[in-house]
């Protein structure tokens, strides 16, 4: 992928992961659109970065995606970069009842949003001389962490959605990239609810230097051996990690 001259969109990207690959990607002198749906942060972003451009979008629902796609397809028919970077993470209970609609908002922002934006734009992108979809996962896509399940699920599901849409456009000018991220530093739970994991700076550095070495599956820290571990690692991964084994 060349990092310069694109016109990105971002979904999240007003806090987090989306935010700093934003700032690095503006750096670069591509053209760059974030979005999401805390409009508070858009409006920062945007005061910090003035070439920023905002949008304000619901991804969770196909209306709101659909809005996405039709409004940055008319202001930015140069859109070259699509990443799928919107997500939330909830800690659940499986033995304690909550709503099929709460279960269901987790699904859509981190699974039904990048599935159906990919579909939406693929055939904007499809017209550039060069294209790429970023699809952003998780180590937990390979050894899930069981106190958020359905998110561990649907970063998996992502992952294999992300490899059979490299293969099925392999012949095309439109590169699949994945970017699995290991904990970072972030707001993903909630403000102040997720503040372990490495330096959400280094990652995003470390994802650029991925880019720049042109690979499509970049993955960082701890992520990095959970993509590549045989079953049996992962098997110790998994019981390690979720305190299944005593110290």
């Amino acid at each position: 992928m060349n990092l310069t001259g694109n016109t990105i969109l971002i979904t999240g990207g007003g806090s987090g992961i989306g935010y700093a690959l934003a700032m690095r990607f503006l750096e670069r002198g591509n053209e760059v659109i974030i979005c999401g749906r805390r409009v508070d942060r858009l409006r920062e972003a945007k005061e910090k970065y003035p070439r920023l451009h905002t949008r304000a979008a619901d991804v969770a629902t196909p209306e709101g995606r659909l809005e996405l796609a039709r409004w940055a397809a008319d202001e930015f028919p140069l859109l070259n970069v699509l990443v799928n970077n919107a997500g939330i993470q909830r800690k659940i209970d499986l033995t304690s009842p909550e709503t099929w609609e709460q279960t269901r908002s987790e699904i859509m922002t981190n699974l039904d949003a990048p599935i159906h934006l990919t579909q939406l734009f693929y055939p904007h992108l499809a017209l550039q001389e060069e294209a790429a979809i970023i699809n952003v996962t998780s180590g937990l896509s390979f050894v899930p962490l069981v106190n958020v399940p359905v998110y561990c699920a649907t970063k998996a599901a992502l992952h294999s959605f992300t490899l059979s849409l490299r293969c099925q456009l392999k012949d095309k000018q439109i590169e699949v990239i994945e970017v699995i991220p290991p904990a970072v530093d972030t707001d993903l739970q909630g403000p102040g609810l997720h503040t372990f994991g490495v330096n959400v700076d280094d990652f995003a550095d470390a994802v650029f230097e991925g880019l720049e070495r042109g690979g499509n599956e970049i993955a960082y820290g701890n992520a990095a051996e959970a993509c590549r571990a045989s079953r049996d690692r992962l098997d110790d991964i998994f019981e390690n990690m979720n305190g299944m084994r005593p110290n």
